[in-house]
């Protein structure tokens, strides 16, 4: 159980201090910035997804963001949440936050929000503490009970098809709409699109090149290799920068909903016409590993070194997984690593 009896007792009586206390809001309230939609958007607003319906009576003032990234479109569209999950990869100075997010948060002159510690899953007491308006969780792997728990706090949105797998589009889409935002969500995504159409233009060696994420490899068993399907947005961020999703990704993603599968390394020649992979590496020469090994270094993308290592937890290995804050922050960089790997296919 992840909820027992002790902690649904705390959080029922912290929803209840949260329900007390919406008419009056708090002090810090007036100082959200005002983005001009308050005077159209219409509330109540109802929101399906997939673990219920949620309906939010009024526009939120005070937002919490539970698990990855959900604090991001809040924060690009000038709301700092109250609280948000804590950065567990890529938080590069201990913080607790990627520096794109401690970033805009300094940039609004927000106040730093409470950090949710979710090393043994969702702190539901730390976020009933925060009396939040409405909970976030479009990108997330919440259950149908931590959803049924952070329902008695405030109400939740949740992701809309499957867990960590929803695009950056849908998430910011379903969290403008949550916040009364949606015009401003859709100028968000808007201007997402162009800054990368801008930087994939100057880049046309990506156009069409195949691509493929590979997973972590465990250099000590390198018998099989991992990879993430066409289902998972790091794959999916390849189309938004010129590339193509590799014919054997999407070809093995079509009878699964996973977001990674595995092949054998006997089965490698099936990567042959892959173009460009991209990986997490532990360590630098995890390519040259690769190379050495008498079957994975068949693989042509690997034996000519297209390879774009990621090394470590490093905020450009996390931003890999786009977000709307991430993008901007990574993205040059981002596609000169992928345009090195695609210059050496010939």
């Amino acid at each position: 159980m992840r909820a027992p009896r002790l902690l649904a007792a705390a959080v029922a009586a912290a929803a209840a201090l949260a329900l007390a206390a919406c008419g009056g809001g708090s002090d810090d309230t007036d100082d959200t910035p005002d983005t001009g939609s308050s005077a159209t958007a219409q509330f109540p607003i109802t929101i399906k997804h997939k673990l219920g319906t949620t309906t939010i009576e009024k526009k939120p003032e005070r937002v919490a963001t539970v698990q990855w990234e959900n604090h991001e479109v809040p924060l690009a569209l000038g709301v700092v949440p109250v609280g948000m999950a804590k950065a567990n990869f890529g938080d590069d100075d201990g913080d607790g936050m990627l520096p794109w997010v401690g970033e805009k948060i300094k940039e609004l002159g927000g106040q730093t929000p409470v950090m949710f510690d979710e090393t043994d899953g969702i702190a539901f007491e730390a976020v009933a503490n925060t009396k939040p308006d409405v909970i976030l969780a479009t990108y997330s792997g919440l259950t149908q009970q931590d959803y049924d728990t952070l329902s008695k706090i405030a109400p939740v949105v949740a992701y809309p098809d499957a867990p960590w797998a929803t695009p950056w589009r849908d998430i910011v889409k379903l969290s403008s709409q949550a916040l009364g935002l949606e015009a401003q969500g859709n100028e968000l995504i808007a201007s997402t699109e162009k800054a990368m159409k801008d930087a994939a233009a100057t880049k046309p060696q990506l156009a069409g090149k195949q691509t493929m994420f590979v997973t972590h490899i465990d250099p000590t068993d390198l018998s099989k290799i991992g990879y993430y399907t066409s289902h998972d947005t790091r794959t999916q961020f390849f189309s938004d920068l010129g590339l193509k999703i590799a014919d054997v990704v999407e070809k093995d993603s079509a009878g699964t909903d996973a977001f990674t599968l595995n092949k054998s390394s006997e089965q490698i020649q099936a990567f042959d016409d892959v173009d460009v992979i991209v990986m997490y590496s532990d360590t630098a020469d995890q390519l040259a590993k690769l190379q050495a090994d008498p079957l994975l270094s068949k693989i042509p993308a690997v034996k000519r070194g297209s390879v774009v290592q990621l090394v470590g937890s490093t905020p450009l290995a996390t931003a890999a997984n786009p977000t709307v804050l991430a993008i901007p922050f990574v993205l040059n960089d981002y596609v000169n690593l992928l345009a090195t790997a695609a210059d050496k296919v010939s």
